[in-house]
């Protein structure tokens, strides 16, 4: 492991030494997280920067540096603090089956990605994730434990899911609503495109009347979601008959 990955593990993994030098430290990781969350979440990501999270929390930004040595390092510590532990099932209610742990699994995600959806652009590509976002990860492949799918095709199920969330919140955020129905926005405009230019349109014609007259609130949120589980419904099916005598 090379210098940069060990340090980003040691911050979001721990332990979490007090610095050795200087004064009696007034910070610590969860504040500093914070700090940077707050200003991400009112400003956006780009607006993040160190001087910026110093600034919010009456240090210099070399004090700062004392506790985190970059703007990478801070970015995981506040994905870390924003997605936090997957919340546990509430112990007076059964889990239920697979679907169902997954379906409010990923309307838990959908939930707290409206509610940052800065953190769409910091969880790009190759990178260390804390415990608390592996607790996700770990909660939606151990509900299809005992379904008949092997291990990577559990992985691979999360995964799916998570870019449904992810792509209909890049939707939600672009379309400056928390819906997920960016269909509505536009609708005034596509209305007269289609009006002026059904003829070469037909089927789409079609399908957007429909969706107009429909309550089309999250369509394509509800749409993708129960798609993706049927799917996997429809393979969890086919595997059980595989293996029966």
């Amino acid at each position: 492991m090379d210098g940069e990955h060990a340090e980003m593990v040691r911050l979001l993994w721990g332990p979490h030494p007090r610095p050795a030098r200087g004064p009696r430290p007034t910070l610590d990781l969860p504040r500093i997280a914070r700090a940077g969350i707050e200003i991400a979440d009112a400003e956006g990501l780009a607006d993040v920067s160190m001087q910026r999270v110093a600034e919010r929390l009456g240090v210099t930004k070399m004090a700062l540096y004392r506790y985190v040595p970059g703007k990478a390092q801070l970015v995981a510590l506040m994905v870390e603090a924003a997605i936090g532990p997957c919340p546990a099932p509430a112990p007076d209610r059964p889990p239920g089956g697979w679907r169902e742990q997954l379906e409010q699994w990923a309307r838990q995600l959908l939930a707290l990605f409206l509610q940052h959806s800065w953190v769409l652009a910091a969880t790009v590509g190759p990178r260390v994730q804390g415990p608390g976002e592996l607790s996700w990860l770990e909660r939606a492949v151990s509900a299809l434990d005992g379904t008949g799918l092997t291990g990577a095709e559990r992985m691979d199920a999360a995964v799916l899911l998570v870019g449904h969330v992810r792509g209909i919140t890049q939707q939600a955020h672009a379309a400056g609503g928390p819906t997920g129905n960016p269909e509505a926005q536009l609708g005034a405009i596509l209305g007269d495109l289609i009006q002026s230019h059904g003829e070469s349109y037909p089927a789409l014609t079609a399908a957007f009347v429909s969706a107009v007259e429909s309550d089309g609130r999250d369509q394509a949120w509800e749409f993708g979601l129960q798609r993706i589980l049927d799917g996997l419904a429809a393979l969890i099916d086919r595997r059980a008959a595989s293996h029966q005598p």
